[in-house]
């Protein structure tokens, strides 16, 4: 007698556009808000009074090439 053994095949899972498109929006729109703060959080556009998130976020800006001094 002989035993044969299968091996299992993995299948790729398809995930339809339409999940993924609400999610694709929602990480676009924390990248662009990351992108506001750590670039142009200063001077006459900044919605936080002072220089707190200048600051926090200062080596990003120049990780980045932003220009902040």
């Amino acid at each position: 007698m002989s035993a044969t053994t299968s091996i299992p095949v993995a299948e790729p899972i398809v995930i339809p556009v339409r999940e993924i498109l609400p999610w694709a929006i929602f990480a676009g729109l924390i990248a662009l808000l990351a992108l506001y703060f750590v670039g142009a959080e200063q001077g006459a556009t900044s919605l936080i009074k002072g220089m707190y998130v200048h600051e926090f976020v200062h080596d990003g800006r120049h990780v980045l090439g932003f220009p902040c001094h």
